[in-house]
């Protein structure tokens, strides 16, 4: 079988790991924590990075430190991996959902001004809240779909006029730009990313809380690392065991090391499919935008007017040919759990998801393995 998309683990990883046995630090106290913590944070060109256990519970500590609790919203885009929406929920909060825009499949900004605009109004305290719900609007969390960043600036924008901070789940996108900016520069009061196996870079599981603004960076620290004050059993508010491990970031470190060759790799396996498939008529490749560089952590076909039974036969076609070749995210709107949440659609999420298919991009595909899926989506479509 020619997977989707598995990790490259082909340099330092073994020697890094064999040091933190050999050392004993293997938990969640070592020095590759630290290291992996201040390269992550210059390649993603923060003041800080904050390691987690996860990109999920990155996401809800950033909501938490931002003061976002019972009732309250954040707006998220429909077309995300289902993590988004459950970080809100962990704050006892309640998503707004809104659907993407055509140009990057991210949250679009012209919605969510639309909405800031004729759906909430301030109370008597000045607080912005939802008028239907009378929920707080509390933040804005765009999603960076297939490693390329949302409209950023027109964000934020909208969230500094309504005075609301952006969280960008950034969880694929480490390496991306947005106009020349790095990850951590492009507007996010903070941002995560995750180092899950499918990732461009993975520490096997894991994520980091990036941001430019200094003083936001050790609360953060202090809040997922148990809040415990010195060096006794002190805390002084409810923190959250969610420290990565240092064989984690031993990992890590490893896969950061690599992370330019695994960049070009991705760029090179995107530009062989957009090329290939750019004579089949109604497919087309993943979004590209010309002022932004995407990590090109997914990639693949959209093809917009496709009948669901020829995507389904395409997905039979690439399981006979030994080719991963699964559905990608289900919409927040249609997940069981969030039935009931505030949503603004126009049908974009609704449109993509059924007709979109990631094909097989690991940075160690082989350029026969790649012929064979070309081979197999034009059988179908050509």
């Amino acid at each position: 079988m020619i997977p989707l998309c598995i990790p490259n683990i082909s340099g330092n990883e073994g020697s890094y790991l064999a040091e933190c046995v050999s050392s004993t630090f293997v938990s969640s106290v070592g020095p590759f924590v630290n290291r992996f913590e201040a390269e992550t944070r210059d390649v993603v060109g923060a003041a800080w990075a904050v390691a987690t256990s996860a990109g999920t519970t990155a996401l809800h500590a950033a909501l938490h430190s931002l003061g976002v609790g019972p009732g309250d919203h954040v707006l998220i885009p429909s077309l995300t991996f289902i993590a988004t929406a459950n970080a809100v929920a962990h704050c006892h909060a309640i998503p707004i959902i809104v659907d993407i825009d055509a140009e990057r499949w991210c949250l679009d900004a012209a919605l969510v001004a639309d909405i800031l605009e004729t759906q909430c109004a301030r109370d008597a305290q000045g607080v912005l809240r939802l008028t239907s719900t009378g929920g707080a609007i509390k933040a804005v969390m765009p999603v960076f779909a297939m490693g390329l960043p949302a409209d950023m600036d027109a964000l934020a924008e909208v969230a500094k006029r309504y005075d609301l901070p952006i969280v960008a789940d950034a969880a694929a996108a480490i390496g991306a730009t947005y106009k020349g900016r790095p990850l951590a520069q492009i507007g996010a009061d903070l941002a995560v990313v995750s180092f899950n196996g499918n990732k461009l870079v993975t520490a096997g599981g894991g994520g980091a809380i990036v941001s430019v603004q200094e003083a936001l960076g050790p609360p953060l620290k202090h809040l997922t690392s148990t809040a415990r004050v010195g060096a006794v059993y002190d805390h002084d508010v409810v923190g959250f065991n969610y420290r990565m491990t240092n064989l984690q970031a031993a990992v890590g470190v490893a896969q950061l090391e690599c992370l330019g060759t695994f960049l070009a790799a991705k760029a090179r396996i995107a530009t062989t499919y957009a090329d290939a498939f750019a004579d089949l008529s109604g497919v087309s490749a993943f979004p590209k935008v010309e002022d932004t560089q995407g990590s090109h952590w997914l990639s693949g076909i959209y093809v917009a007017d496709a009948e669901l039974a020829e995507m389904t036969r395409l997905r039979e076609r690439l399981t006979q040919a030994g080719i991963e070749g699964r559905t990608f995210w289900k919409p927040i709107h249609l997940q069981k759990p969030y039935l009931d949440s505030p949503h603004f659609l126009h049908g974009r999420s609704d449109q993509v998801w059924e007709r979109v298919q990631p094909l097989p991009c690991s940075t160690q595909l082989s350029a026969g393995d790649q012929s064979k899926v070309i081979e197999v989506v034009q059988s179908v479509f050509g």
